[in-house]
């Protein structure tokens, strides 16, 4: 079994030793793990101790009261943060404002668990920390080894639902309860912020459907003659909406009608991606320019936007599973981080490559480059 290091930093010795005996012989396992996890708790009485512990030893979980004698628990996330530790803080507390929780949130913590809470409300939050400690880990792994996606790592995967089904949940006993007032109106924000996970939840389970189109083995039977341009109007027709309300205008210029032998199913995943996300990532009154040409042996497409752009130290990451750029222009714009590794994938099946040339504030170009003809497809 591998073992976890919780601390749990709370003043109150009665929740420290109602942690530890709680957690004392409790193990986390699921279908997906290489192995089951027990723990180990540790504890801190102040927010200066729960520091000093994790300089020495680097706990995997955090639990965090807030209201603390000294240092108080939302500047010890704020340290914890700053330093990029590989940590997961839970907030343990009966005194969460809004302010607070919208703090915390933004410093990390990824779950609130209020006092007094039952064992059970205790073991659940922390089989859910670890099973996303996992998959963070396991993401982080595969990335440094190269590895290539297994289907294992698609049910890991669709655990990540479960974080905005426990936030719309919270929402609805909000509004359930009458919370913030009588009328309508006083729900406003937890109404947008619902839509905002429920269209996020979308947004990666069509992306998890993308990842099953993606195989480890390709089957050559299903390669035939793809017209490019078609795959693109077609995406621009799946598009528009988006595009209407975001007041991007569409241009596709067609220099050579070309043809490669691919999976029509690849070619569209990769279309709708990039364009979808040069609408998402543009500004309102802006455009997108498709260009669709070829050389000798290469069908060459190129996706320019005037969108928002981004730094070259934020380019060299932009095909890595996950991740999402995160600025001021960004954090108001969901998605699942999964759509351009899934376009660089299916590119490099068919041997071919992809790069981005951006400018902050001025825009953006993809450029794709995929052989007409396939030897075989790896």
């Amino acid at each position: 079994m591998a073992v976890l290091k919780i601390l749990v930093v709370d003043d109150e010795p009665g929740i420290r030793s109602g942690v530890v005996r709680i957690l004392n012989s409790f193990h986390v396992t699921y279908p997906f793990m290489d192995e089951d996890y027990t723990f180990e708790v540790y504890e801190a009485a102040t927010g200066e101790d729960g520091i000093s512990f994790i300089e020495r030893e680097l706990p995997d979980i955090l639990l965090l009261d807030n209201k603390l004698p000294g240092m108080q628990g939302i500047e010890v996330l704020e340290y914890v943060r700053k330093r990029n530790y590989d940590i997961m803080v839970a907030m343990i507390t009966s005194y969460a404002s809004l302010d607070v929780a919208i703090r915390a949130t933004r410093d990390g913590a990824i779950d609130f668990i209020p006092k007094p809470f039952t064992p059970q409300e205790l073991k659940s939050s922390i089989e859910n920390i670890t099973k996303q400690l996992y998959l963070k880990r396991i993401t982080h792994k595969m990335n440094q080894e190269g590895k290539k996606i297994r289907y294992q790592f698609l049910s890991v995967l669709s655990h990540e639902l479960k974080a905005p089904l426990n936030a719309l949940e919270g929402y609805l006993r909000m509004m359930q309860e009458k919370q913030a007032g009588d009328r309508i109106d006083d729900y406003a924000t937890p109404i947008e912020r619902s839509l905002q996970r429920v269209q996020g939840m979308r947004n990666l389970i069509m992306d998890l459907l993308d990842f099953t189109k993606i195989r480890l083995e390709r089957k050559e039977e299903k390669l035939q003659e793809v017209v490019l341009s078609e795959v693109a109007s077609n995406s621009i027709v799946t598009v528009q909406p988006y595009a209407i309300q975001m007041d991007v205008t569409m241009n596709i210029d067609i220099r050579t009608d070309v043809s490669v032998m691919a999976d029509p199913d690849d070619m569209e995943i990769v279309f709708n991606n990039l364009i979808s996300n040069a609408v998402k990532y543009n500004k309102r009154g802006g455009r997108l320019d498709i260009t669709i040409d070829s050389s000798e042996n290469d069908a060459i497409i190129i996706f320019a936007d005037t969108g928002i752009g981004i730094t070259q130290d934020e380019t060299e990451s932009l095909f890595t599973e996950f991740v999402r750029i995160k600025n001021e222009k960004t954090r108001n714009i969901t998605g699942s981080g999964l759509g351009l590794s899934i376009v660089k994938k299916v590119i490099s099946l068919y041997h071919g490559t992809i790069k981005v040339e951006s400018t902050p504030d001025v825009g953006t170009v993809f450029t794709v480059i995929i052989p007409k003809k396939q030897l075989s497809i790896s």
